[in-house]
């Protein structure tokens, strides 16, 4: 597995919404500093377990589709002496 990388963008983004958690939630007040040392930490030892939850979500749609599509080849046969 790759790194989990975020833009400039999207890590001021996640940042923001750590310190805003932090202060509605918390009632701390928390550096920016803090708040990127905290999304690094969670990127690094939590993000693996979201990715991989990902992956299985999407593999599990994939089977499901193609099941589907193999289901279609059966519907669509023609009627033959042979079988497999």
């Amino acid at each position: 597995m790759s790194d989990i990388e975020f833009s400039r963008d999207e890590k001021d983004i996640l940042v923001k919404k750590i310190k805003l958690y932090f202060s509605e939630e918390l009632d701390q007040d928390i550096k920016q500093f803090d708040a990127e040392f905290l999304l690094d930490f969670f990127t690094e030892e939590v993000g693996p377990f979201f990715y991989n939850r990902g992956i299985y979500d999407a593999q599990k749609i994939v089977e499901e589709k193609l099941e589907t599509i193999t289901d279609g080849f059966y519907e669509i046969e023609k009627p033959t002496q042979f079988r497999r």
